[in-house]
């Protein structure tokens, strides 16, 4: 009889738990006032969604604010919270490191996925005859217009009575990201200098669109060691072009670009890839608009723009 009790007691004990999960899952993670719910993988698909979605849908960001997210892995919570959201953005172009397993287990689930940025990453011939995919492609205004637009689309087919919604928050963001694009071809324009030395390879879009060359420090990857050759070599490249200041982001140590500069007897400046922003700067009211106008103000200085 005692070990009847004991197990009909580890029973309820086991049903009480997992009532208990699936409540706090469903508090935690459903739809808030069932409003569609989406999950984008880090912050300017976040912002571009949130701009395009306003009021009639809840999306969540899985990069937390601070974090890069080129090394970021989702936790068990963001997994869930993607299971139980009608559409997950991604960029694509191995961007997230995490995306195709994500996708491959979201197959055959509720779950739509997009890769937002995949069809309009550019391979380039790197050193070694190799072609490298360069995922930043947020940075040239032009392509986030066409990222912007892939994300509108989507919400308009999951939920078809708020397109027109979706249609008008588009074009206002569209607008100002052409505003923006004007800002950039006026104000790189009439520069003395067209490199810019970076403290990772994430401009070669913007770098393109604005007639720049980029020299990078490390890969597309921020975490991505160069080699002394390569310190050398870039050190050497700042000297004999009278590079006047050496890129760094703000998510990342700047140390590999104070060592160049040291080396260069040259100054530092912030490039914001604007892969994420801290808890401070969101405080602060920054977004992508706000550190894109940085990003050029910085470039008008450091390349001698009128």
């Amino acid at each position: 009889m005692r070990s009847r009790l004991i197990f009909v007691a580890l029973g309820v004990g086991a049903a009480a738990l997992a009532g208990y999960f699936l409540y706090f899952r469903i508090i935690s993670f459903g739809p808030a006032n069932n409003k569609l719910q989406v999950t984008t993988s880090f912050y300017p698909l976040y912002f571009f969604t949130s701009q395009i979605a306003g009021d009639r849908a809840v999306v969540y960001n899985v990069t937390p604010a601070g974090a890069e997210p080129h090394d970021y892995e989702p936790t068990p919570q963001d997994i869930a919270r993607i299971e139980d959201s009608k559409l997950l953005v991604l960029n694509g172009g191995k961007f997230e490191a995490w995306g195709d397993k994500m996708k491959d287990s979201l197959n055959g689930q509720s779950t739509i996925v997009i890769t937002v940025g995949e069809a309009l990453v550019n391979p380039e011939v790197s050193g070694d005859n190799s072609l490298i995919h360069d995922p930043h492609v947020w940075l040239d205004p032009i392509l986030a217009k066409r990222e912007a637009e892939t994300i509108a689309q989507e919400l308009e087919q999951i939920d078809p009575d708020n397109a027109s919604y979706y249609d008008g928050n588009l074009r206002e963001l569209e607008s100002k990201l052409d505003d923006l694009d004007a800002k950039f071809q006026q104000g790189l324009s009439s520069c003395q200098k067209k490199d810019i030395i970076t403290s990772h390879a994430a401009f070669a879009y913007l770098a393109r669109e604005y007639g720049l060359r980029q020299v990078a420090i490390s890969g597309f990857s921020p975490d991505e060691e160069p080699s002394a050759q390569q310190l050398v070599k870039v050190a050497d490249f700042a000297k004999s072009n009278n590079v006047d200041y050496i890129f760094f982001e703000s998510l990342v140590s700047p140390k590999l670009s104070e060592t160049i500069a040291r080396e260069a007897g040259v100054k530092t400046m912030v490039l914001n890839p604007l892969e994420g922003l801290t808890d401070a700067e969101i405080a602060q009211g920054k977004n992508y608009f706000t550190e894109m106008e940085n990003n050029l103000t910085n470039l008008k200085l450091a390349l001698q723009c009128n």
